[in-house]
């Protein structure tokens, strides 16, 4: 049985999830075997965590909320560690982002002192994979401070034990919340080091993660030419691999690339496939990006597609007010205010651009506050 975790934690890195199940059925079935509840815990726990890499979110919730009960009917300290990691993730892929948030800042509010460098079964340490985590959530929350000071908290944990797993999450953390709230050159900076570990730490899994994450930070702040190659890196490496619940994300960052590159029927098929992959996962939240995104692009279109782009960002907006997912729901409407300036509808750009404005400010994205005033300029 052990040896059956064991052999799960040294294929991990290298996605190998039709063995790695393999393992794990045969350590779930041995517990039950036993009658070992903290085995079959652990067991549970793994499988959470390759139901969740593979985009069966509905099987990782499953498994996820198993783990959780035992934890808690054992009060089992370290399962609990493991329960609240996992779940976590799932919530998140599932758009249930305050659910996420109180199970990750759990742990990484337990773990702390001597705790803050101990694994609890993770390939990483677990307090710096929790706050990894947590960051997605805060993120699509706009709750950017406080992910922050964790994130800065995960780096210097990870740097100072220099376990190269645990720097690579430290760095996509904190990168992606600079990423998300507008801070280009602060994500560049971390994202570079997350993808520079990844190649030289021989880090295959992350690979596509880092590639993609970078790749559209450099196409957020206008560098095309090496955005491009990375968008498509990203995407082509997940196709071939086995970690299969990060592609409507990346497929997303895909289009958005080549929406600023100009490449519209590209864009657009992207942004399709992005919506289809987002919903056959069961990934609401990615969803709301998406459709989100395809009423940009509907909107860039000459002549553009006025009443699907309306549809498509009325279904955003709508999506992410229910999630509360507050910076997609200020994009929402700084696009909607600069599409209807460009139609001439001045009265309901301007309601819109000033919604956009008061989110913006309320959340300190400086960056798309600028962008949402110069727009509520050129309407006034």
């Amino acid at each position: 049985m052990p040896l059956s975790i064991d052999l799960r934690i040294a294929l991990v890195p290298f996605g190998d999830w039709e063995q790695i199940f393999a393992y794990l059925r045969e350590a779930e079935r041995l517990a039950e075997a036993l009658d070992d509840q903290r085995r079959l815990g652990r067991a549970l726990s793994y499988l959470t965590a390759g139901f969740w890499e593979m985009g069966d979110q509905e099987r990782a919730l499953e498994t996820g909320q198993q783990v959780f009960a035992l934890a808690n009917a054992l009060d089992d300290f370290d399962l609990q560690i493991m329960a609240h990691n996992f779940l976590g993730r799932v919530h998140n892929a599932l758009g249930n982002y305050h659910q996420a948030r109180e199970l990750l800042r759990r742990n990484v509010t337990l773990l702390q002192g001597e705790l803050s460098r101990e694994r609890f079964g993770l390939t990483g340490l677990a307090s710096v994979s929790s706050s990894q985590h947590l960051s997605e959530s805060l993120a699509q929350l706009g709750e950017f401070a406080e992910g922050i000071a964790y994130g800065e908290e995960a780096v210097r944990i990870a740097e100072a034990v220099d376990h190269p797993i645990s720097r690579t999450q430290a760095y996509q953390g904190i990168g992606h919340l600079y990423l998300y709230r507008g801070d280009f050159p602060k994500a560049i900076s971390m994202l570079e080091r997350f993808l520079e570990l990844c190649q030289t730490g021989d880090i295959p899994l992350l690979l596509p993660w880092a590639a993609s994450t970078l790749g559209y930070a450099y196409a957020l702040s206008g560098r095309l030419a090496e955005a491009l190659p990375l968008l498509e890196q990203g995407v082509e490496q997940t196709i071939s691999g086995r970690n299969r619940f990060q592609m409507p994300r990346w497929t997303m960052q895909l289009s958005e690339g080549y929406l600023l590159a100009g490449r519209i029927e590209a864009a657009m098929t992207e942004a399709r496939g992005a919506l289809t992959l987002a919903r056959d996962s069961k990934q609401r939240g990615m969803e709301a990006w998406a459709l989100r995104l395809l009423g940009k692009i509907e909107a860039y279109q000459d002549p553009p597609a006025v009443e699907p782009a309306e549809e498509h960002y009325r279904q955003a907006s709508a999506s992410a007010d229910e999630l509360k997912m507050r910076p997609l729901l200020a994009h929402c409407h700084l696009e909607r205010g600069t599409f209807y300036r460009r139609l001439g509808r001045r009265e309901a750009a301007r309601a819109e651009l000033s919604t956009a404005i008061e989110l913006y400010r309320t959340m300190e994205m400086a960056f798309w506050l600028s962008r949402a005033e110069a727009e509520l300029t050129q309407v006034a």
